[in-house]
């Protein structure tokens, strides 16, 4: 594609200011995709959501509305758009298709997929109502439609603890992360907690010796960490949060040095908005929101590629855990 005088004004509208984190040398290979995928959004009536673990020329370049699963959910039941391209996983796009039954929705890539989704299904929730009778289900965003529509009501990690004590329940499954499930218990000691064993293949793989190391080679430094990691790695943090959470609390807060002990964009993105911060940075990458690119949101658009459709029995009982949690 070439770098016209569009594109690279473009590329200087969207990255001159946060040019510490995208350089200018990157500039010419972005360019010619903003110009392209701006022209193409006027042409379907189209948005990008974009979540906060999107590398930053799609969060800063082609994203209308960026945020964390909860945020992404809440602007997609209020976007006017006639077509809304995800950049994020497929359950995220699955939420935005619930909430916008009759809009088209698209996926850049189809294998962008997530471990805590892959790790239940919707006979393992069945069973487990089975095995329950009674109990209510709370299941995170990060699930197959099929799940959602056999939970009474959905969560993010942003308010997962508020939706539990809400249900004013003794006991209350959650699905499907263990360690999410361990900190609610910890939030709410009053509460059972029935969990099951899925996890993130990103989060899970940070451990407290890491955060020991980073405190020890940054003196002073706040950890910052999210509720999907082990439980001795929260208990090392100075503050755990989702990744909205995490973003408010450095913009508030000011730390001199910081280190988020969650996906590796996430820092780059937010690290764009405060170049004064030092950002310490555990690049633990998601494989498959690295699946989305600029080319693939592009030939979305162009070819009305990959929409999301789910089957209307299943879409009523999901959207309706969905609008519980909204609620």
């Amino acid at each position: 594609m070439q770098y016209t005088k569009e594109a690279e004004l473009l590329a200087g509208e969207r990255f001159e200011p946060i040019k510490h984190v995208i350089p200018e040398l990157e500039w010419p290979i972005h360019g010619p995709y903003l110009a392209a995928i701006a022209e193409w959004k006027r042409e379907r009536n189209a948005v990008v959501l974009a979540h906060n673990y999107q590398t930053p020329e799609i969060y800063h370049g082609v994203a209308d509305i960026v945020g964390d699963s909860l945020a992404l959910a809440l602007e997609a039941s209020r976007t006017t758009a006639d077509v809304i391209v995800v950049a994020g996983v497929h359950f995220m796009a699955e939420s935005a298709k619930l909430l916008n039954p009759q809009k088209t929705v698209l996926i850049p890539d189809l294998e962008a997929g997530c471990s805590l989704a892959a790790s239940i299904t919707a006979q393992d929730v069945r069973l487990l109502r089975e095995r329950y009778p009674g109990v209510p289900v709370v299941t995170y965003v990060n699930t197959s439609a099929a799940v959602k529509a056999e939970s009474d009501v959905c969560c993010t990690s942003s308010n997962a603890v508020d939706i539990v004590r809400s249900l004013r329940a003794p006991r209350v499954i959650s699905l499907p992360d263990r360690y999410l499930a361990d900190y609610i218990a910890k939030q709410l000691p009053d509460v059972e907690i029935v969990a099951w064993a899925g996890s993130c293949e990103v989060h899970e793989r940070f451990t407290a010796a890491e955060i020991r190391d980073y405190r020890r080679g940054h003196p002073g430094i706040v950890v910052l960490a999210h509720p999907e990691c082990p439980g001795d790695v929260l208990a090392e943090a100075d503050f755990v949060g989702s990744t909205a959470a995490m973003s408010r609390y450095v913009g508030d807060r000011r730390p001199a040095s910081v280190v988020m002990i969650t996906e590796c964009s996430m820092s780059d993105n937010v690290a764009a908005e405060h170049p004064e911060i030092e950002f310490v940075r555990p690049c633990n990458l998601c494989p498959h929101m690295k699946r989305i690119t600029l080319p693939k949101i592009l030939d979305a658009l162009q070819n009305m590629r990959h929409e999301i459709t789910i089957d209307p029995i299943v879409a009523g009982k999901a959207r309706a855990a969905l609008q519980r949690m909204l609620a």
